[in-house]
C-alpha cells in the first residue's frame, strides 16, 4: 500500500504539534494501527538522510571560487547560484536563482530551529536577504562569499555575520509546500 505523500507530510506536521494530556497516547495508537508510524520515522531519517547528502555534497566545493552569476562549478559560483545548485544536483530541487527569491520561496523558521541543509540569510548589501549560505551545523554555514574568494565554511557566531543575520528558511520537500513556494522538482528528479 502506498501512503500519499501530503498524508505522510500532514501525519508528521499532526505528530509533532503538542496535544493534550492523554491524546498523544491515542494518536500513538491510531498511527501504529494503521502501520503509519513507521512510515514517519522513514520520513524522518530520509530528510535527515538528504541534508546529510546536501551538506557533504556541498563541502565537496570548498575552494571553488566566487564569480557574480555563476552557477557551476566550471564557472565558479555567487552565494545564490551555489545554493541552487547544490538543491538541484543533492535533492533534485530547484530552487529560484536570486537569494531574496530563495528566501521569498522557502519556509521561516526561528534561528534555533537550524539544522543542517537549512538556508542562512544575511543583509551584506545594505538590503534583507542580499546574501545565503546553507547551514551545516554546530552554528556553522558554507558559501560562495565574494569576489576574490571561494566557497567555504564560516562560522554564523563572528560579529560580522552575527550582525548581517536575516532570518533562516527551510526549503519544503515533496509536500504541498513545495509546489506553492515555487520549488520545483527538476525533470531529472521526476524520472526517478
Amino acid at each position: 500500500m502506498r501512503i500519499p505523500t501530503a498524508l505522510v507530510a500532514f501525519l508528521f506536521a499532526a505528530s509533532a504539534q503538542a496535544n493534550p494530556p492523554g491524546a498523544g497516547d491515542d494518536m500513538d495508537r491510531f498511527l501504529a494501527d494503521k502501520g503509519l508510524l513507521e512510515r514517519i520515522d522513514q520520513v524522518r531519517q530520509s530528510l535527515s538522510v538528504k541534508a546529510s547528502e546536501l551538506v557533504v555534497t556541498a563541502i565537496g566545493f570548498l575552494g571553488v571560487p566566487y564569480r557574480l552569476g555563476g552557477n557551476t562549478v566550471e564557472t565558479g559560483f555567487d552565494c545564490s547560484g551555489f545554493v541552487k545548485a547544490m538543491f538541484e544536483q543533492t535533492a533534485g530541487l530547484l530552487l529560484p536563482r536570486r537569494a531574496e527569491q530563495q528566501a521569498a520561496a522557502t519556509q521561516k523558521i526561528e534561528r534555533a530551529d537550524l539544522q543542517p541543509g537549512d538556508l542562512v540569510f544575511f543583509n551584506t548589501l545594505r538590503r534583507a536577504f542580499s546574501h545565503v549560505g546553507i547551514y551545516v551545523g554546530e552554528g556553522k554555514f558554507i558559501h560562495s562569499p565574494k569576489p576574490g574568494a571561494e566557497v567555504r565554511v564560516e562560522n554564523m557566531g563572528v560579529a560580522y555575520w552575527n550582525h548581517r543575520f536575516d532570518g533562516a528558511r527551510r526549503v519544503p520537500t515533496s509536500s504541498p509546500e513545495a509546489a506553492t513556494a515555487q520549488v520545483l522538482p527538476t525533470a531529472e528528479a521526476a524520472v526517478r
